[in-house]
């Protein structure tokens, strides 16, 4: 702080308001250090007594009380005509020793680690997940289940049924790796939110059994899983998506022909502007290339029209990942 000296034309006041300090901060420095001392008040009569309080102490923690809240204490004892001290005051009391918390014997939540996976080509990685579609009449809703590749984003494949059920995931997934034609060392590992399938004992035995890594999202936590969300955003925002299915068919044909436009057509600006099928099987490196040329042409015809720098087409990605792992896993991951 600033030492004030006052001055005798200007004032506390006005030396204050230009040094932007308070007057009660220049009063306060100006009396000694032993009248700022702490005030000592003597303790009130109403205080409880020490052993008043060691006995408030020995009811809370007695075993038919020490998972209640002072609360229901405090009612208990009166219904036993018995008055100790107030509610509030066994709060305190509690507090002095550190007691104020939940003291109810209560289950505590699993600590869940949050899942980093990558993947730097196709077959590495997948996400699956359900949704709904509203079927004709209120209330009645079809569950979609699909697969996604992260790497290309390629839907590897999808079934749609009147329910949710374990074994039609099982079947789905084991269609769906013999479908790409993957050994049993592919090293795939397929990554899933918390519901009952996923979690499932058919499910579970089925990846087991298949050598397959099992991952899952933290509960609660949907950007565990965005590219399966993301996939069903883009699905139920296409302007062709109706708002009810006439029938489970009516779905199956619109899914069908979806997934197919999807895969072969939709140019996914998360791979540089190419469709996922390209980039799952490869023939993208072809066509990012055949576009290399076309721009250099152009730019060989009107360099004039390019102020910065030769155009080029948007890169290929090399790598996806869910919460980006740790650098040691990237650099292990591309040796």
């Amino acid at each position: 702080m600033p030492i004030i000296t006052e001055h005798r034309h200007l004032g506390v006041r006005h030396c204050c308001a230009a040094l932007e300090v308070a007057r009660a901060t220049y009063y306060r420095t100006q009396r000694p250090v032993a009248s700022r001392a702490p005030i000592r008040r003597s303790p009130s009569p109403r205080a409880l007594q020490p052993a008043e309080r060691a006995a408030v102490l020995d009811v809370l923690h007695a075993p038919r009380f020490v998972d209640l809240a002072p609360a229901v204490v405090h009612a208990t004892l009166l219904d036993e005509g018995t008055y100790l001290c107030a509610e509030r005051t066994m709060y305190r009391v509690l507090a002095s020793v550190r007691g104020v918390r939940e003291r109810r014997a209560q289950r505590q939540h699993p600590s869940y680690a949050k899942p980093e996976l990558l993947a730097t080509a196709p077959n590495q990685l997948w996400s699956w997940d359900i949704t709904k579609l509203r079927g004709p009449v209120r209330g009645l809703w079809y569950a979609l289940y699909v697969v996604l590749d992260v790497f290309s984003r390629c839907v590897v494949g999808w079934r749609l049924a009147e329910c949710e059920r374990g074994e039609l995931a099982k079947e789905l997934l084991r269609w769906c790796r013999a479908s790409q034609g993957l050994p049993d060392d592919a090293g795939l590992t397929i990554h899933a939110d918390r519901g009952r399938p996923m979690t499932g004992k058919p499910v579970s035995e089925l990846l087991v059994a298949l050598g397959i890594t099992r991952s899952h999202s933290r509960p609660h936590v949907p950007n565990d899983n965005p590219y399966s969300e993301a996939q069903f955003k883009t699905l139920k925002y296409h302007a062709t998506f109706p708002g009810r299915f006439g029938s489970l068919e009516d779905a199956q044909t619109y899914c069908r022909a979806f997934f197919q436009w999807y895969n072969t057509m939709h140019r996914h600006s998360g791979l540089g502007m190419h469709t996922p099928h390209d980039v799952h099987t490869g023939a993208a490196a072809a066509r990012q290339a055949a576009r290399a040329d076309v721009l250099s042409a152009a730019y060989a015809r009107r360099p004039e029209r390019f102020v910065n720098r030769a155009p080029v087409p948007p890169t290929l990605p090399t790598e996806a990942w869910i919460n980006k792992p740790s650098a040691a896993l990237i650099t292990s991951a591309g040796q």
